[in-house]
């Protein structure tokens, strides 16, 4: 890691934990604009973190295992367990986490494994939804990663494709890797204190 770069420079707890603050003290409804809002910014506040350290990684100012170890850093701060006493509010930060389970996963893939070279973006989500369809989610998963790398290398996801997906799981990781398109193409930072 270069001099200039202090460890959690990508992501801290704090950072983490002053979102679920916000939520915590506010009125939340998914079906208003602002609440709604809020939720995205939570999940692309981490996508755009994850962002920022594949392109260190392709810009190559982290090797492989440091971007492994930001990854699993940014990982275990976001996907840890939330304490919020509203069970409502809790669902709805634990849909942000499940969205974003992909997009690590995707990450890590992309970093450790390359670009999935077998299928499309599209192939790769249809896949996954027909895994889903089979009860067989670790596959989904994988689909959705390996969708995932390509979207990391540039392709791009189609929201009509993720707006035909049955609601569940895909939907879920899809919503993440939208997430993770948009922080790739513009990784500026969504400032907490934003509407």
């Amino acid at each position: 890691m270069s001099e200039s770069e202090p460890p959690g420079q990508f992501y801290t707890e704090e950072r983490w934990q002053n979102w679920i603050e916000r939520i915590s003290e506010e009125e939340i409804d998914p079906e208003d604009e602002d609440s709604a809002r809020l939720l995205l910014n939570l999940q692309d506040d981490t996508a755009i973190a994850i962002a920022k350290i594949l392109t260190a990684y392709d810009d190559e100012q982290l090797d492989e295992e440091e971007t492994l170890e930001e990854l699993t850093d940014v990982r275990e701060i976001v996907l840890d367990e939330v304490n919020i006493d509203d069970e409502e509010k809790l669902m709805l930060v634990d849909g942000v986490q499940t969205s974003l389970v992909c997009v690590f996963y995707a990450a890590e893939e992309y970093v450790a494994g390359g670009v999935a070279e077998d299928g499309t973006i599209e192939e790769y989500i249809q896949a996954a939804a027909d895994a889903e369809a089979e009860e067989d989610p670790d596959a989904a998963l994988g689909y959705c990663a390996q969708a995932g790398t390509r979207i990391i290398d540039g392709d791009e996801l189609s929201m009509e494709l993720a707006e035909e997906l049955e609601f569940g799981l895909v939907a879920e990781w899809v919503n993440g890797l939208d997430s993770l398109q948009t922080a790739m193409r513009d990784p500026e930072v969504v400032e907490e204190g934003e509407e």
